[in-house]
Order: C-alpha cells, then sequence, then structure tokens
C-alpha cells in the first residue's frame, strides 16, 4: 500500500469537477482511511449505489485509490483510500487556455508569487490537519500590512533594507538544530480585494 500524500495540489480540470460534489468531499474526509464504498455509505447516510458512482468519478479522477480487497462472507470488497489526507485547488486550474498562464510564464516575480500563495495554502492545510487530527497545538504567526511608496525607489530602498534586516536576524536567530519554519515576506501592487 503506498503511503498516503499529506496534501495533494488538484491541477486538473478533472480533479476540479471530481471535488464540486458535497458528497464526494464527505466521502474523501472518510477515506482518510481504507474502507468499503458500505462502509463509507453507512458512515454518511447515502445509498451504496449512490456512493459507488462518486466512488468511481474519485477513483477516475485519481483522487482515491484501490488499496485492498477482503472477503465479506460470500463477497469480496474493495477498500478504497483518499491519495491525500487533505485537497487544495491550484490557481491554474481555472486558468487553462487563458492569457495569465502567459503572463506567468514572462514574470518571473508574479509567477513566484502565485507559487509562493499555492505553497501557503498547501502549508496551512496540513497544519490544520495537524491541529484538528492529531491534537497537535501549532506555533505560527502571521502579519500582514499594507504600505504606501511614493516611488518605485522608495518601494526598491524598502526592499533592500527588508532583506537585509531580515538577513541579520537570521544570522542572530538561525540555527542548524531545533524546529524549522517557513519565514515569508511578500510585496506586491494592492488590489481591490486586499480592502476586503
Amino acid at each position: 500500500m503506498a503511503e498516503q500524500a499529506r496534501v495533494v495540489s488538484i491541477r486538473t480540470p478533472e480533479g476540479l469537477q471530481a471535488l464540486c460534489h458535497p458528497t464526494r468531499v464527505e466521502m474523501l474526509e472518510v477515506l482518510r482511511e481504507p474502507a468499503s464504498s458500505a462502509a463509507v455509505a453507512r458512515r454518511i447516510g447515502q445509498p451504496r449505489q449512490r456512493i459507488n458512482y462518486h466512488l468511481k468519478a474519485l477513483e477516475e479522477a485519481g483522487l482515491v485509490e484501490k488499496v485492498a480487497t477482503r472477503r465479506n462472507g460470500n463477497f469480496v470488497e474493495s477498500l478504497y483510500q483518499s491519495i491525500a489526507r487533505s485537497f487544495v485547488v491550484a490557481p491554474e486550474v481555472a486558468w487553462q487556455g487563458s492569457r495569465r498562464l502567459e503572463a506567468l510564464r514572462s514574470q518571473h516575480s508574479l509567477e513566484t508569487l502565485v507559487a509562493l500563495g499555492e505553497r501557503l495554502q498547501q502549508d496551512a492545510a496540513e497544519l490544520l490537519d495537524r491541529a484538528a487530527f492529531d491534537g497537535e497545538q501549532i506555533a505560527s504567526a502571521a502579519v500582514s500590512v499594507d504600505a504606501t511608496f511614493a516611488t518605485p525607489a522608495d518601494r526598491a530602498a524598502f526592499m533592500r533594507e527588508y532583506l537585509e534586516s531580515t538577513t541579520r536576524l537570521l544570522e542572530k536567530y538561525g540555527s542548524q538544530q531545533g524546529d524549522g519554519y517557513r519565514c515569508v515576506f511578500a510585496a506586491h501592487p494592492q488590489t481591490e480585494g486586499s480592502n476586503q
């Protein structure tokens, strides 16, 4: 049996479509552990035939896989498990065939910002799972600040000084031993959605 991933990003329209049904989302939660379609049906209170239909759609999308079989009376039951404990949707799934993908390829810093957003989403999903299912207390912090720069030169100077001060802090407090943390700083133009 393959080891279950902690978080998987959905990167195909088929995967996104498979996730767009509330019953399938419930099923993925149940299938964090191997289970038969009959067991899933009992857990979420749905008819087995309906669960089999949704299970096939999840399997075709690659979100669940058959991991074992077992005898149950005169029948042989298949056991299924989700391929990950949690799923997040990669932003580019909604951008297939769009000018956004061309812009990402031509603007490296913007591509990095989008990739960083997805990585933060994956990390947050995994940490939330550890808190929810493992009872772990997660030491984390997030800071968001809106700033206005009078000129591009001021913005560049701010970034330079920020990087210099971060380097000094890492030299002072960073260590090869201990718990690892991801420290993120992103600067981008404010959008209308930023004010909500």
